[in-house]
């Protein structure tokens, strides 16, 4: 299995440029093609009383800023896009997560960022990170605020015995192939290392490098657990599965994929 063709989640965010080119990065390391995909979704009035402007004349108005800000976009991906060999830009007047959804048909891996507070994007043109996840069908690379690289030389696999996370670590396997270094972890209490030692095996199987360990829970959240033993490994890439439980449940009582996604410190690779 490879990445033939990595599609990114453009917008006019501030941080979007560093997004693609890591995005653009990662293609031309992977032999890839790279395909930018953006969508606006026009703030046309929901009504309107007594307007001295015809009706028809606003909404031409308000459909032609949409389309410009999607040519803005544009202009930011082709320049930040330059490291790939192969570009490709797909865009359209539409939600933006329902627009990429149907995009992902032609990509084997997704790159989404992670708005920072300030990041200044059109609210018609951001892509809620829980609705890909749930919806695209494609492992979702989410990239935190002022990242334009991923080295991804040693990866965490944050692993709990779910479909998501068996998931994940297929996906991630053009990634694991090419780490210096993989730690599979499981944060739990109690456990002994055998599960996490036959996924072991499992990657070595798969060419791939990886050694087991087991981390007591702190008594903090099992995220900044995870976040803790990546600072540790000195890894810049978590590989992990998303929403093993509803999205709803998350929202009330909290979960991994929601912490992670809250304040992510580097990459993430996660699969539904």
């Amino acid at each position: 299995m490879s990445y033939a063709s990595i599609m990114v989640a453009v917008d006019d965010g501030r941080h979007a440029p560093a997004r693609v080119h890591l995005a653009a990065d990662l293609a031309r390391r992977l032999d890839a093609n790279l395909v930018g995909a953006a969508a606006c979704m026009p703030d046309y009035p929901r009504g309107y009383g007594e307007t001295a402007v015809p009706m028809g004349i606003v909404v031409e108005e308000i459909r032609r800023a949409a389309l410009a800000r999607l040519a803005g976009a544009e202009r930011a991906f082709r320049d930040a896009a330059s490291l790939a060999g192969s570009v490709e830009w797909r865009s359209d007047l539409a939600a933006p997560v329902s627009f990429l959804e149907g995009q992902a048909r032609a990509a084997d891996l997704v790159v989404v960022g992670r708005h920072a507070d300030d990041e200044g994007v059109t609210p018609g043109m951001a892509v809620d990170l829980g609705d890909a996840l749930m919806g695209l069908g494609r492992p979702v690379l989410v990239v935190p605020p002022d990242i334009a690289r991923l080295e991804a030389r040693r990866v965490v696999v944050g692993w709990k015995n779910t479909l998501q996370t068996r998931r994940a670590v297929s996906d991630a396997l053009p990634l694991l192939r090419r780490a210096e270094a993989v730690r599979v972890l499981r944060v739990s209490d109690g456990e002994d290392k055998a599960e996490v030692e036959d996924v072991v095996r499992h990657l070595a199987r798969h060419g791939v490098e990886a050694s087991a360990s087991v981390a007591a829970r702190s008594g903090r959240s099992v995220a900044e657990d995870l976040r803790a033993a990546t600072r540790e490994f000195g890894a810049d890439l978590i590989v992990c599965g998303a929403y093993g439980y509803s999205r709803v449940r998350e929202w009330f009582l909290g979960g991994v994929t929601r912490d992670l996604l809250a304040r992510p410190t580097v990459c993430c690779l996660m699969s539904h």
